[in-house]
């Protein structure tokens, strides 16, 4: 095994040039974010950095060719950004070709999200929607699922429809720690972990805890349900950073992973960390 690890789930963003509207409303993680400052949250840890994966950080939707054409910029500078997830508007069902298609044009670009989390269930299973989630293997895109807990059961429908899609589930579907929930979230994980080609991230999900006073005792359970359900062939590392900081400091959910699947052989471990980051997204 070797010592390095990729970060599959990470933001930068600099409001001062792209419009990012719900920063508004989270003051200690609205500052410009860059990979020098993913650099000074690392500190030292035991492992090196060896990759990382953008993720679309939510931008004001028309400015979502111009974040990913950004950070293409930013990997020109720094060859650790080796890929990006766009944002696209797949409700637009048919119509969507043409923003798949610029985005496509960007070699970085692998995957493609659009938030589910903050639509009323019902939104991911509309024929639209649907529509334009099939579109994605024409352009050799994948699917981030970004989801609460609640919507699994409209994920479930979501993925039947789209067989030819790989999909990966970010924050574990985001279950509600703080409330102490597990079902119907951990049946239904199970059944999402039945399509063998469907990933999950081990990202960031202490946000979804007690934000203030969560312990590793509350949330390592959640953590060790995934990586039952999905197995370290098909779990991949994220931070979720900065998000991560409004509940935990990169380097406290980097030991509670690296913790959490220390039971794991190396090869495994290896797996988890670094490999099945590079299979998934194609690096």
């Amino acid at each position: 095994m070797t010592n390095q690890y990729i970060d599959s789930h990470v933001h930068f963003w600099d409001p001062n040039t792209i419009d990012y509207p719900w920063l508004a409303g989270a003051p200690a993680i609205s500052r410009p974010t860059f990979p020098a400052d993913l650099d000074d949250a690392r500190g030292e840890l035991s492992h090196e950095l060896a990759g990382i994966v953008f993720v679309e950080a939510d931008c004001n939707p028309a400015h979502a060719l111009r974040e990913a054409e950004w950070v293409t910029s930013l990997a020109a500078r720094d060859g650790r950004i080796r890929g990006i997830v766009a944002h696209a508007r797949l409700q637009q069902g048919e119509a969507v070709g043409d923003e798949l298609a610029a985005l496509q044009a960007l070699p970085l670009v692998k995957s493609i999200r659009r938030l589910i989390q903050s639509e009323p269930l019902g939104f991911s299973t509309g024929a639209d929607f649907v529509q334009g989630v099939q579109l994605l293997p024409e352009y050799g895109f994948s699917f981030d699922l970004c989801i609460f807990h609640s919507q699994l059961g409209d994920v479930l429908k979501l993925v039947e429809q789209c067989p030819d899609v790989s999909f990966i589930l970010d924050h574990m579907g985001k279950p509600g720690i703080a409330a102490g929930l597990t079902e119907p979230w951990k049946s239904q994980i199970r059944d999402l972990a039945q399509r063998p080609d469907i990933h999950c991230k081990l990202s960031g999900v202490v946000t979804e805890a007690d934000k203030e006073n969560w312990t590793a005792d509350q949330v390592r359970p959640y953590m060790e349900h995934i990586l039952d359900s999905f197995g370290p062939e098909r779990v991949v590392f994220g931070s979720d950073w900065p998000v991560v900081n409004l509940a935990a400091d990169y380097r406290r959910w980097f030991t509670l992973a690296t913790e959490t699947i220390a039971h794991y052989s190396p090869a495994e471990q290896q797996m988890i960390l670094h490999d099945n980051a590079v299979r998934f997204y194609r690096l």
